[in-house]
């Protein structure tokens, strides 16, 4: 990163968070951990920051540390100053966090969103910088991800809030997820009414089955609880037979496709007397 001005300790009350940054800081096990190292050894690594028009200074990396000193309550943190604008300072801000070992799917997803928008702003706002503008597929470099996957993790960001989270709580798959972004906010909703119901979340198939509705302008109440209360093919309950027991009352040359087929046969019969005699043939 260039346009570094110089490290220095800094007042804690004189930070503020970058806004908008869709990495969270949870007060967990962990924090815990954090704010106790901290107690101990005191800040081994310095936050990165810009500095503001007001005379306080926006954190680009280092909230977490920053919330552990505000709950340890030491006053100042060790700081690399950068003199960054907003754009540039959300590229930065993604590119040093997408490295940590827990991300939920929202914050990704938020991210790539973030830094996208802040490449095309500098693009079309600093002709100098115009040959820098990065496309999609330079996005997920850092992390890993291809532009297809950066594509829906980007998705994500047009579900209604509930069901994100059922996605960051692994309720609903990514791919599932992304299909169902392209429904209507109204019908979204519709579809957490009905999961919340039946205690369901939809497959695949059934998440494109919707897209596919939506699209067309069909998709109602109805039809999503149609779709969710059909039997999925995996919970359909199996029955298993041993063949080494079946094996006995069939005739040597019979296969087991000819012992299947068997079985079929005579259940079959044994249901058309059931239905005759119901109807009183």
């Amino acid at each position: 990163m260039s346009n570094k001005i110089l490290a220095e300790y800094l007042p804690v009350d004189k930070l503020r968070p970058f806004e908008g940054h869709p990495f969270r800081v949870k007060d967990d096990e962990e924090m815990n951990q954090l704010v106790w190292s901290i107690i101990t050894q005191g800040v081994l690594n310095p936050i990165m920051v810009r500095p503001l028009d007001t005379g306080e200074y926006e954190v680009i990396s280092g909230h977490r540390r920053v919330h552990a000193c505000q709950k340890a309550g030491i006053a100042e943190i060790p700081a690399l100053i950068y003199s960054l604008d907003r754009d540039a300072a959300a590229i930065a801000l993604v590119d040093s966090n997408l490295h940590r070992e827990h991300i939920l799917p929202s914050e990704k997803a938020f991210a790539y969103k973030l830094k996208r928008d802040a490449m095309n702003h500098q693009g079309k706002t600093s002709p100098q910088l115009g040959e820098k503008l990065l496309t999609v597929e330079k996005i997920g470099q850092d992390s890993g991800d291809s532009k297809n996957q950066v594509l829906r993790y980007i998705r994500l960001t047009y579900l209604i809030p509930e069901i994100l989270r059922m996605v960051d709580e692994g309720r609903i798959a990514l791919t599932p997820a992304v299909e169902l972004s392209y429904l209507t906010e109204t019908e979204q909703r519709d579809l957490l009414e009905t999961m919340e119901c039946e205690d369901c979340t939809p497959s695949l198939s059934q998440a494109q089955q919707m897209k596919q509705l939506s699209q067309r302008g069909e998709l109602t109440m109805d039809r999503i609880f149609e779709m969710l209360c059909a039997p999925k093919p995996n919970q359909q309950e199996k029955i298993s037979l041993d063949y080494g027991q079946l094996r006995r009352y069939f005739p040597r040359s019979y296969t087991p496709k000819d012992v299947l087929n068997a079985i079929l046969r005579l259940v079959e019969a044994d249901y058309k007397r059931r239905q005759q005699r119901r109807e009183g043939r």
